[in-house]
Order: structure tokens, then sequence, then C-alpha cells
């Protein structure tokens, strides 16, 4: 089991999933780091580290190759990029990812939350995402999705996933947290 007093969990603290991810290590006195950059404004402002232009190019990426692994066209290049650039922070700082989201036919993550995904395949990580529409945590093992019931297992995590919680999304991060680390302190 993870020493909780040790574990950071990186996210963009965004609305919905990435929120949802902070409230919850802050309730388990996790520490939390969220990455953003000028002129984005995340709902959680805990631990705000605002990548500079140098920063961002660190974790910039190629869009032809985040089509290629998204399978899908990006139109709007200029301001998904600094997206993927963060997102690119995120999973590079945390070892074990979580997602909430939808996967879709294709293995890939619908949304920004797929990038994360993928990121995390690539970069061999352990990746687990909760699929709001199947209400199930899925894993990536074996280059397929397995059903699963993931814990955090390493001190350093990335919680990424759609701006459109659901309750049944909030309450898996919550279980999450209570499978990984027991019952909230009060």
């Amino acid at each position: 089991m993870v020493d909780q007093a040790k574990c950071t969990i990186y996210s963009g603290g965004m609305k919905g999933a990435e929120a949802a991810f902070g409230e919850m290590a802050e309730k388990w006195n996790i520490t939390e780091v969220n990455f953003s950059y000028e002129g984005h404004t995340p709902e959680r402002d805990v631990n705000v580290i605002i990548l500079s232009e140098e920063d961002l190019q660190r974790g910039d990426i190629s869009m032809e190759l985040a089509s290629k692994l998204m399978k899908r066209t990006y139109y709007r290049k200029n301001k998904i990029r600094k997206v993927l650039q963060s997102i690119f922070h995120m999973v590079n700082s945390g070892y074990q990812v979580f997602a909430v989201g939808f996967i879709l036919d294709d293995k890939t993550v619908k949304g920004g939350t797929g990038w994360a995904v993928e990121l995390a395949k690539l970069f061999n990580r352990p990746v687990s995402v909760y699929d709001q529409e199947k209400k199930q945590w899925f894993t990536w093992q074996d280059n397929n999705w397995q059903e699963d019931s993931p814990i955090i297992s390493y001190e350093t995590i990335t919680g990424s996933g759609t701006r459109h919680l659901s309750d049944e999304g909030r309450q898996a991060i919550e279980q999450l947290f209570i499978d990984s680390f027991g019952a909230a302190a009060s």
C-alpha cells in the first residue's frame, strides 16, 4: 500500500473530473499539483504551476502524431496545442494515470482526456479509465481495455478526465481513494 503522505497527484484542476481528483486529494491530505498556462483559469487553484512558453514547448507534440494516435483531426490546432502541451506535463509528472470519460470503439478515450490516456500508453505507464457510460473502471493491459478495480499503487499519479462528470464518475473517484487509502480522516 502506498503511503498517502508521500503521494502527489498531478492534474489541470479543471471543472469536472480534474477538480474532483483534487477534492479527493485534499480530503485524504495528498499533495495536489495543477498545471496551467497564461490565459487559462483552473477551477482549483491549489499549487498551480503556470507553465512558461518554454515549458509548454517541452510538452509540444506533432499535431500529426496526436491526430494519428487519437484517430481524429484537430481543426483548431492553436487552441488545442496548449491543452495538449499541459497534459504532457501532467502525465510526465505522475507515473500512474487515472482518467474519467468515455472509451470509444477504437479503444481511444473521448476528448482531451484521450490525449492523457494515449500519452500514458506511449510512455508505458499504468493507466485506468472509468467509463461513465459503462459505469466501470478499465485498465489498459495487453493492448486492450480490461475491466478492473484499480487502486493507487504509486506515489505519483495523474488525474484527468471529462468536464462533464456524472455522479457515478465522482463516486468512482472517491471509491478509488477509499480502496487505496481507507476512509478519509475527519
